[in-house]
């Protein structure tokens, strides 16, 4: 039955709402304070004035006192004096007995006796009529002198009292007025300060009803709302930029991935369409059909894998690691782009220096940058890699990339007209630029002096390795043949690279993205 019967939720408070109280709470509570001291500070002058009334006012003459004890003449306890002014007077002696001259009895205290026995000057402070009435006295007690008794004046707190009373009335009214007034202006100002609360939220409702990212919010001045206003604007438009690029990646690999897909098809149906109408294809053709599939297979795989590579936040193995060698990745690189350079010299000169990185990603880089350069060498010719004071230079002699192109050749799928038909991804470049920016660097494309492109990847270092997170990868740290071969398109296991010594023959096959990446 308990789990049946539901306790009813009270509804939360607005933001509006809770400013709004936490206004009232506030000036509440300073008004009560106030009024409180208020209070107490008017008590006492009330009080102190009574006192000094007294002091300077009601003095009796002692003879009188000893003529009235001689004569006899005090009043009983049950019997009342005239007394307009409602005061009293009477006698106190040391042993606290008293004796009433006019008006009330009342309370005498230890203090009084004090006064009695000539133990202290005076004695001040409140005492209860005994008469039953209730009524709280104000008492000044001094010595009679030559005898051995006291006389004790008191004037009610009857008015004092009252005063009190009234002015306690009117400071809670005024403090209630103004906690009500405060409530008020707490709404108004919680309405008007959350206005652009109200607008950013408006838009964020749009935005998750619509997905409309083009929304934003005027953003005025320099406060909390404004930079809150403008971050979002920022955060909107990075998502914008998010989502166009997102849209423009997967049509640049769907028209990518259309023709080698076109290709596989026609070649298989071609090689079905003869297995059913039982006509043998000459052995040539059946080959040609066969190395086609192969290396369109091949660039498919590439360009899956340059995906992949592309679409990871953070490449594998766990973050950047400090000390990694530059230079043995650049040689290790080299070693594997010369496997499938076709005859074309890799020179390499280096110097220590070490970065902080992700060891994979930073050879598939390097590899890319070279692979480049073999794709647009001539016949024959020379890729000279020097590393220098932490600058990677990659230089061709080939035909050169035109000065209104070299803005766009990291762009993702981009490719120059002049090398549309040649086989890559148009990845490659891209790949190495994020690799470059992860690592802290920049890598660019310019102009060699005689012709041909420079290659420049700048990445930050120190000649000495420096202790890091984990060790940098050495010569032993390189994956074996058959990792490459699963893991990374463009590596040397790859199939249809350009002949090397002793390779096979085979179409030429994505090795890297060229300036066309």
């Amino acid at each position: 039955m308990r789990g049946l019967i539901r306790r009813p939720r009270l509804p939360v408070p607005t933001l509006r709402s809770r400013l709004a109280l936490l206004a009232a709470v506030t000036v509440a509570l300073a008004v009560a304070a106030c009024a409180t001291a208020c209070w107490f500070i008017v008590r006492a002058q009330l009080v102190g004035s009574l006192d000094q009334s007294l002091r300077s006012n009601s003095r009796v003459d002692p003879s009188f006192v000893v003529g009235q004890l001689s004569s006899g003449q005090c009043s009983p306890a049950d019997e009342r004096a005239p007394n307009p002014f409602d005061a009293t007077v009477q006698v106190v002696d040391r042993n606290g007995k008293s004796c009433v001259i006019v008006g009330s009895r009342v309370e005498v205290t230890p203090g009084d006796e004090r006064v009695a026995e000539h133990r202290r000057d005076e004695a001040v402070h409140t005492a209860r009529s005994k008469d039953g009435s209730g009524t709280d006295y104000r008492v000044l007690t001094t010595p009679v002198e030559g005898t051995d008794v006291a006389v004790s004046v008191a004037r009610p707190l009857t008015e004092t009292d009252r005063s009190l009373r009234n002015l306690a009335l009117i400071l809670a009214l005024v403090g209630g007025t103004g906690v009500l007034a405060a409530a008020g202006a707490g709404v108004v100002l919680a309405r008007a300060g959350l206005r652009p609360v109200d607008r950013l939220t408006g838009a964020v409702e749009h935005i998750a009803r619509t997905e409309d990212l083009g929304v934003s919010i005027p953003a005025e001045g320099d406060d909390e709302i404004a930079r809150l206003s403008r971050s979002f604007n920022s955060m909107t438009e990075a998502l914008a930029s998010s989502r166009e690029l997102q849209q423009q990646l997967i049509a640049d690999a769907g028209h990518e991935l259309r023709t080698p897909l076109t290709s596989l098809r026609t070649n298989i149906e071609l090689l079905v369409r003869a297995e059913e109408s039982g006509r043998t294809l000459p052995a040539e053709d059946r080959r040609a059909l066969l190395e086609s599939v192969r290396a369109q297979m091949s660039e498919l795989g590439a360009l899956v894998g340059d995906l992949q590579e592309l679409s990871r936040e953070m490449p594998p193995g766990g973050g950047p690691v400090a000390g990694i060698a530059l230079h043995e990745i650049t040689e290790r690189a080299a070693e594997r782009v010369r496997l499938r350079s076709g005859g074309i010299a890799v020179v390499v000169r280096t110097e220590p220096w070490y970065v902080c990185g992700e060891p994979a990603a930073l050879e598939r880089a390097v590899v890319n940058l070279l692979d480049n350069a073999v794709k647009f060498s001539p016949d024959g010719g020379t890729v000279e890699t020097e590393l220098s004071g932490g600058t990677l230079r990659v230089r061709d002699h080939g035909p050169g990339v035109a000065e209104d192109e070299l803005p766009y050749v990291f762009d993702r799928f981009w490719r120059s007209p002049s090398a549309r038909s040649l086989p890559g991804s148009g990845l490659g470049l891209s790949i190495a630029a994020r690799t470059a920016r992860q690592a802290g660097g920049e890598v660019a494309l310019e102009a060699a002096r005689g012709g041909g492109t420079v290659a420049v990847l700048d990445l930050p270092g120190s000649p000495e390795p420096e202790p890091g997170p984990g060790p940098g990868p050495g010569p032993e740290a390189e994956p074996p043949p058959g990792a490459r071969l699963q893991s990374e398109p463009g590596s040397e296991a790859e199939p249809g690279a350009r002949p090397g010594p002793g390779a096979g023959p085979g179409p030429p096959p994505d090795r890297g993205a060229g300036p066309e990446a």
